[in-house]
């Protein structure tokens, strides 16, 4: 079942998140849920308060990006109450996109090498460093875990030079190809 995709303003997106245990209601419906959810909306990583959940739970499939990111070749995977550790290297610049912020994307530096310590849709302890695309991509999606979004790590500078396009987005004002919930109030 496709579920909406909370947009960015809506309050679901800046709360704590709970850890989910083994005895989550559903847990593997909605597992399946979010990567039908995603895969509708063209995307390669979702989290849990992108459909409104205020868990620590988050889907990513960066498989079709292989081409241009080897490292992204075959990952599919369900991360469960995820730690991420920032490991040295320097800073890259790379835009991002995100499913709660459609038809936006800005430049954002992050640290490309990082640990991830997961628990697998089984629960089953994981661990493992990653880097590049990847790594991106776990980060981007984890900082939704921590009630961040992509736009909290741009300049103050360029989030005035956008802020209509922010506006318009907690205003319910765009247009995108899948489900969505807004902040907005229905007049």
């Amino acid at each position: 079942m496709k579920l909406p995709i909370y947009i960015y303003g809506h309050p679901v997106l800046r709360r704590a998140t709970e850890p989910v245990t083994p005895d989550y209601p559903n847990l593997p419906a909605l597992i399946d849920n979010m990567f039908e959810t995603m895969y509708a909306a063209e995307g390669c990583g979702l989290a849990a308060p992108q459909v409104g959940l205020s868990i620590k739970l988050v889907v990513i499939d960066v498989d079709v990006l292989k081409e241009s990111n080897p490292e992204c070749a075959g990952r599919k995977f369900v991360l469960i109450n995820p730690e991420v550790e920032v490991l040295d290297g320097e800073e890259v610049t790379r835009a991002e996109g995100c499913l709660s912020l459609p038809n936006l994307s800005e430049n954002v530096n992050r640290v490309e090498h990082i640990r991830l310590r997961w628990l697998d849709e089984n629960f089953q302890p994981k661990e493992e460093e990653m880097s590049g695309f990847l790594a991106r991509c776990v980060q981007h999606e984890v900082d939704h875990l921590n009630g961040k979004v992509y736009m909290d790590h741009v300049s103050a500078t360029r989030k005035l030079l956008i802020r209509n396009k922010l506006r318009n987005l907690m205003d319910g004002k765009f247009s995108c190809d899948y489900r969505v919930k807004t902040a907005a109030r229905r007049k």
